[in-house]
């Protein structure tokens, strides 16, 4: 099986850890929002068109909001 093959097949798999190799810097969406004096969700949501690293860590917390309400 080529290397390619393999990892669709990975990620299509579902499960694995995905979401900790997700997570680059643990914590610091949470450290800006409360030096914003917000909390975690209205700042990702007030960010989540930016740009770059945070506009990512915005869109990312709130897939994991909307995951976590589904189980």
């Amino acid at each position: 099986m080529a290397k390619a093959a393999k990892a669709r097949k990975a990620k299509s798999s579902g499960g694995g850890k995905w979401i900790q190799g997700a997570i680059k810097r643990p914590g610091a969406l949470t450290e800006k929002a409360k030096a914003a004096g917000m909390t975690v969700q209205a700042y990702a949501r007030a960010h989540r068109k930016s740009p770059g690293r945070l506009g990512k860590q915005s869109r990312l917390a709130i897939t994991l909001k909307r995951i976590g309400r589904r189980k």
